[in-house]
Parts: C-alpha cells; sequence; structure tokens
C-alpha cells in the first residue's frame, strides 16, 4: 500500500511539475533532440560547461526574428565564458508550416547560428520546462554534477528594439552566476508570441 501511495505520489509531483513548468532553482530536465544537421544533440552533452542559455524560438514569431541577432551576440559573447547557447524549436508544424526541420535548416544556414537548432518533435520539452512563448530563455547553471535553472523569462526589456535596451535581464543574471552570486530578478515575464501547440 505504502508503495503504490509513494508511485502515485511521484506520478502526481511529475505531472505537476510539467503542468507548473520549471522555476529558479529547480533541476532541469534533460532532453535528446534532432539538431539542424541531423545530429541528435543532448543537454547532458554540455556536462563540461559552467551553464546553458536555452531558447525556445521559432522561425515565423516577429519577437523570435528581432531578438535572433542579440542572441547570436550572446552565444558569441558567452560562450567562450562557459554559457553556449542551445535553441529549441517547439511549435507544431502542421499548425505554423514555416516551423518544418527544413525550413528550421534554411533559417540556420541563411543567418549563420552558431549554435544547435533543435526540434521539438513531440512538444514535450517545451512542455516540461514551462515555456510559453518564442523566444523564451531558461538560464541553466551547472550546480552538484546538475543543471539548475538560474533564470528563466525575456532576453530584456525591449524586444523589438535593441538599441533601446535599458536592462538585459539575461546578461545580468549570467554575470551574477560568474560573480558567484544569484541573479536579481531571478524572473522576468517572457515577451513573445505564443507557443503553437497540438494540445
Amino acid at each position: 500500500m505504502k508503495k503504490a501511495l509513494l508511485t502515485a505520489g511521484l506520478a502526481l509531483t511529475c505531472m505537476m511539475m510539467i503542468h507548473a513548468g520549471l522555476k529558479p532553482g529547480d533541476t532541469a530536465i534533460d532532453f535528446t533532440l534532432k539538431n539542424v544537421d541531423g545530429a541528435e544533440v543532448s543537454l547532458s552533452d554540455y556536462n563540461d560547461q559552467k551553464g546553458v542559455i536555452l531558447v525556445f524560438t521559432c522561425n515565423p514569431c516577429p519577437f523570435a526574428k528581432a531578438y535572433e541577432q542579440r542572441i547570436i551576440k550572446l552565444n558569441q559573447k558567452y560562450a567562450a565564458q562557459g554559457f553556449p547557447v542551445v535553441a529549441i524549436n517547439p511549435n507544431d508544424d502542421e499548425i505554423s508550416p514555416d516551423d518544418t526541420m527544413e525550413k528550421m535548416i534554411a533559417r540556420a544556414r541563411e543567418k549563420n547560428y552558431p549554435f544547435p537548432y533543435l526540434k521539438d518533435e513531440t512538444q514535450e520539452v517545451y512542455k516540461a520546462y514551462g515555456a510559453t512563448r518564442t523566444p523564451h530563455i531558461y538560464l541553466l547553471e551547472k550546480k552538484g554534477g546538475k543543471f539548475k535553472v538560474a533564470y528563466t523569462g525575456s532576453v530584456d526589456d525591449n524586444a523589438m528594439d535593441a538599441s533601446g535596451v535599458i536592462k538585459r535581464y539575461l546578461e545580468d543574471a549570467i554575470a551574477a552566476l560568474l560573480s558567484g552570486e544569484r541573479p536579481n530578478p531571478e524572473t522576468t515575464k517572457a515577451i513573445g508570441c505564443a507557443i503553437k501547440s497540438k494540445g
């Protein structure tokens, strides 16, 4: 009876985690997804890094496009410091035809992405993380041998105008981690297009 209750409790906890998504301090969920180069990429492939800038993004969203160059620059700046970018496209391409793997490949080539661009084909990964928008940032920190969520939300405070940015939330969060401090804030509101989901 105790075992059955424990199993039911664990299942309920997992369901609640998936529904509520990950918060700062939570352990990040590993994944293995197909990259635009045909290879499979896992979060665990980055175990030798200080962390990962995980970005849920897509091809057609105006907000994703507006942030695209900034995210490329973030990778150029922080990959060498131990925080590379990993981009995941969570959209259902039947609902959003511009998000097929073929169009993802074309986009990555056109913009010369210096980071993996992965397809969340089953949509299980974005749901587990609790991402709601494109783009939606999850800054992960390697701590105690595991990746932990350190910050989640937006890149900065001006989605459509990079020249008008005042607060660089993600960069400030990375700087805090590199200084041995906690990000402040740890959470901001992700600004972007709703993720296109089958349900």
